[in-house]
């Protein structure tokens, strides 16, 4: 009798400790607002028992659309058992042109073949990549800016032989080097001398002139050099990703009639607590039939 208490009472714990796993094991249903996702292919075992839906999705869908509720197919009832994700890498080339700019100081080819590489390493705004070769045809130089400079000019001027001290003999401008300038400052030198009363006076007089003036000149600041590289541009881009649901199959037994679309399986519920009443039952049983066989033995003992 002990025996069979300790067996009843180790089922009783076995099935309770069972009941939380096997509601643990529900789904959350797909999000009813998202956009409904169908697979690309489906995936049947032999004996109906498990089947895989696969979907490839781009990265705009969402995969909230994946159907997750139960379904009847073919004398089956699928429940999910498991959603797998898989990137799915994609090889992408193409032909791209390049166009690259950059300063120079000097102009010569010499120079500017210096600061172009025969080939580079390129990244598109897409992603792809590649080395691309220069196109010499292509390359172009053109000056990049202007400057200007003022420097400022000085010239001298000498005019001999003059009678007298008087600036009416001396241009008050002068053409050089095709550039005007002006008159800023006149140095006298006497030329010749006489003797009067004791004094030497100068009878000739040589003015010295001095003109200035300003000239300003353009420079190019720098180059700006173009070329054109040419190749292949290719990547493996994670463009698509593959979502397997895996569900598995109970063939339907046509005495159970259960609610379709529930999202709560009162399964998992009932048949834990029949197993706890089925094993209530025996242990009020087995007590039972200990109390009146210790009754009996009582009676007897009185007799």
């Amino acid at each position: 009798m002990k025996r069979m208490l300790s067996l009843c009472a180790a089922a009783l714990c076995l099935t309770l400790a069972l009941t939380p796993t096997a509601l643990a094991a529900d789904f959350d249903p797909a999000v009813p607002d998202a956009k409904v996702c169908y697979p690309t292919s489906i995936v049947r075992n032999d004996d109906g028992t498990e089947l895989k839906k696969i979907y490839d999705l781009s990265p705009e869908d969402d995969p909230a659309g994946i159907p997750r509720s139960d379904f009847r197919q073919d004398g089956f009832q699928y429940t999910l058992t498991d959603l797998l994700k898989q990137e799915l890498p994609e090889n992408e080339s193409r032909q791209h042109t390049e166009h690259v700019s950059i300063e120079s100081a000097k102009k010569d080819m010499e120079s500017v073949l210096a600061l172009l590489p025969q080939e580079r390493e390129f990244i598109t705004d897409d992603g792809l990549m590649g080395a691309l070769t220069l196109r010499l045809d292509t390359v172009q130089v053109e000056p990049s800016g202007y400057g200007s400079s003022t420097k400022q000019l000085s010239v001298k001027r000498s005019y001999p032989n003059l009678a007298e001290q008087d600036t009416q003999y001396i241009p008050k401008s002068i053409e050089d080097g095709g550039r005007t300038l002006t008159l800023s400052d006149i140095q006298w030198q006497t030329d010749n001398t006489t003797n009067m009363d004791g004094y030497a006076v100068g009878d000739r007089y040589t003015a010295v002139a001095t003109y200035t003036g300003s000239a300003t000149s353009s420079y190019v600041k720098g180059y700006t050099v173009t070329a054109d590289y040419t190749g292949t541009v290719s990547r493996i881009a994670l463009n698509r990703v593959r979502y397997v649901a895996i569900f598995e199959g109970m063939p339907i037994q046509p005495a159970i009639s259960v609610a379709k679309n529930t999202t709560f399986r009162w399964s998992y519920v009932l048949v834990p607590l029949g197993v706890v009443a089925a094993a209530g039952a025996g242990v009020g049983g087995a007590l039972l039939v200990k109390h009146r066989r210790e009754s009996a033995d009582e009676e007897e003992a009185e007799e």
